[in-house]
C-alpha cells in the first residue's frame, strides 16, 4: 500500500527488553535474578535512537513495562524524538503460559506504567515472542477492553511450537465481542508454497542481506507495508553470554556483529515510519473502500474471557475481515 505521495511507507519497530529477558533463555531461576544481571538496554536503545536520528527515521518502540519502570528517561527520550511508544507487556511472560486474569493484569500494568511516564495514551501491544496464537485468542478482547487499538503479535507462518492465529499476512481488523482491534502481522514472504518469516530478529541476522533485501522488495511490490522488528540487544555483540540450549544460543548470538550495518542498509533501501503513522491512512482507506479490497479470511473464534461476563448476544465468534 502506497502512502505519502505514492512512496511506499513501511513499519519499523523495536522490542525494548534486556538481553537476559529473551524467551529462549527463560527459566524461573533466571527470572528471580533479573535485577542482578548487568543492564544494557539503555545504551543499546540509545544507539538505535542515534542511528534513526542520523537517518531521520521514526519507528515504534514496544517497551517492556519492567524496563520502563527502571529507565523512565529512556522512554521519554523515545517519545521526545518523535517515535511511537507502545507496550511489550510488563513481565515478558509468554501469553501461552498466562491465564486470562494474569494477562489482563500484565497488559494493564504495562500500559499504566508507560502512560504515567509519557502522559500520553498508548495504543499498541506486542506479545513477548509473538505468543498470541490459536491457543491464546482469548487475549484479543482483553486488549480491546484494556484500551489497546492495535496488536502486532502475529506471525502468519509456522514458527516453532506456535500455531498462527490466522493466515492473513496483511493489516486487517479483528472483531471480538469486546470490540474491534487492528492486527498488524509481521512480514512474511511466500517461497515454494510456504510463508517464510523475514521481518527481523534471527531471520534478519541469518539471511545474507542481499537475499533479505530481494525478499522484502518482493513484499513491497505487492503494495502492502513491511512490518519489521529488532531488539536493542541485537546491536550489542559484546553482551554477556547466557547459558541455555545449544540452538537457543546459536539463534540468539548469530551475527550480532552484523546487525548495525544491516540496519543502516535497511534504512537506506526502504522508507519507514511508526505503526501509528502507517496504519492511520490505511484505516481511513479501508473505511472509504470497504476493506481496501483485501479478501476476508475464515471466521476466527474469540473465546469468552472467563474474568468477564459479556451479554449472551455478545458471545460467540469474532470475524477477521480485511
Amino acid at each position: 500500500m502506497s502512502i505519502a505521495g505514492g512512496k511506499p511507507m513501511h513499519c519499523l519497530s523495536f522490542d525494548v527488553e534486556e538481553h537476559f529477558q529473551v524467551s529462549a533463555f527463560e527459566s524461573p531461576m533466571r527470572r528471580r535474578h533479573w535485577v542482578q544481571f548487568e543492564s544494557r538496554v539503555e545504551r543499546n536503545t540509545n544507539k538505535i535512537l542515534d542511528l534513526l536520528a542520523d537517518s531521520q527515521v521514526h519507528a515504534t518502540f514496544f517497551v517492556l513495562g519492567w524496563v520502563a519502570e527502571r529507565h523512565p528517561g529512556l522512554v521519554r527520550r523515545i517519545m521526545e524524538e518523535g517515535h511511537e511508544v507502545a507496550s511489550h507487556g510488563y513481565a515478558h511472560e509468554l501469553v501461552t503460559v498466562q491465564t486470562p486474569r494474569t494477562f489482563r493484569e500484565d497488559v494493564r500494568r504495562a500500559k499504566r506504567v508507560l502512560e504515567d511516564i509519557l502522559s500520553l495514551t498508548v495504543h499498541g501491544y506486542r506479545a513477548p515472542s509473538f505468543s498470541i496464537t490459536r491457543e491464546t485468542m482469548w487475549a484479543l478482547p482483553i486488549l480491546v477492553e484494556e484500551g489497546y487499538t492495535y496488536d502486532s503479535s502475529v506471525f502468519p507462518a509456522l514458527r516453532g511450537r506456535y500455531r498462527v492465529l490466522g493466515k492473513n499476512p496483511s493489516f486487517h481488523k479483528i472483531t471480538t465481542y469486546a470490540g474491534t482491534l487492528w492486527e498488524i502481522p509481521l512480514s512474511t514472504v511466500r517461497v515454494f508454497g510456504f510463508q517464510v518469516p523475514v521481518a527481523g530478529g534471527g531471520y534478519f541476522r541469518l539471511f545474507p542481506y542481499a537475499l533479505l533485501r530481494q525478499l522484502l522488495k518482493k513484499i513491497e511490490r505487492t503494495g502492502y507495508p513491511l512490518v519489521m522488528y529488532l531488539h536493542p540487544w541485537e546491536l550489542d555483540p559484546d553482551q554477556p553470554r547466557m547459558d541455555g540450549p545449544l540452538f537457543s544460543r546459536f539463534r540468539h548470538y548469530l551475527n550480532l556483529h552484523k546487525t548495525e550495518n544491516r540496519l543502516n542498509a535497511l534504512l537506506e533501501d526502504f522508507s519507514f515510519g511508526p505503526i501509528q503513522k502507517v496504519i492511520g491512512p490505511i484505516a481511513q482507506l479501508c473505511h472509504e473502500q470497504a476493506g481496501c479490497g483485501m479478501s476476508s479470511t475464515s471466521p476466527v473464534e474469540v473465546l469468552e474471557d472467563p474474568t468477564t461476563t459479556p451479554s449472551p448476544s455478545a458471545k460467540g465468534l469474532g470475524q477477521v475481515s480485511g
